[in-house]
């Protein structure tokens, strides 16, 4: 099983001067917990790293040594044309392939391999969680105008895990489309293509602001300690 890792963040949200993958969590950048759970997932046997050539040396420090290949591959502007680097970056004859966003730093050995497994069975596969709050559909002017059904909605997460060709022709479509999507997922949505959720569990946040910082730090403290 292939894996890409989007890892060309910024440090924007966070007020930060450097890509949030590599700001301190536990005393450890942010990526090094990423790459340590994907490096442990008996089903991942090639990692592929896609950011900014910026980041390049910083990055690929983090895991020296890594019993699995560990490759570096140019990003692009935008997460869509990165994951279409990605794609053309994978070795010969990749079936399969995962797509995991390397600020999701929690993400545990199992869930690699859980959908892993459920691509390898014929499912193109997302790991989700479902919604607790009640949400609100609002207008411009900050009027709210629907209330979905809770029980139809899922928090779209990462990994997300599809076959490698079925992949590349719907990013291939979305060019000639000028469509522009911020999941695979989305572009499967558009073309009519069945996508599964998977329960990935409450913990697989993705750190974007401080506060998903210290909430990372904590559920990383009660693992060590577990």
């Amino acid at each position: 099983m292939h894996l890409l890792i989007a890892a060309a963040g910024s440090g924007r949200r966070m007020g930060a001067d450097r890509n949030k993958l590599l700001l301190p969590l536990r005393g450890r950048p942010v990526i090094a917990w990423t790459l340590e759970a994907a490096l442990a997932a008996p089903a991942i046997r090639w990692i592929g790293i896609v950011g900014q050539e910026i980041d390049r040396e910083a990055i690929m420090a983090v895991a020296p040594g890594a019993a699995k290949p560990l490759c570096w591959i140019q990003g692009g502007a935008t997460r869509q044309e990165s994951v279409q680097r990605g794609l053309a970056g994978l070795p010969d004859g990749a079936e399969h392939v995962l797509i995991h966003d390397g600020a999701r730093c929690l993400a545990e050995p199992d869930l690699f391999d859980r959908c892993a497994q459920a691509v390898r069975e014929g499912q193109a596969v997302i790991a989700a969680t479902p919604v607790t709050d009640t949400i609100k559909r609002v207008n411009g002017d900050g009027v709210i105008t629907a209330t979905p059904d809770r029980a139809e909605l899922w928090a779209a997460q990462t990994p997300q895990a599809f076959r490698v060709e079925q992949l590349r022709r719907g990013h291939a479509e979305a060019e000639r489309q000028g469509w522009s999507v911020t999941d695979d997922a989305s572009l499967y949505e558009r073309l009519g293509w069945d996508v599964q959720v998977l329960d990935a569990g409450p913990a697989n946040i993705k750190v974007t602001t401080p506060f998903d910082l210290t909430v990372a730090d904590a559920v990383l403290a009660l693992r060590s300690a577990g």
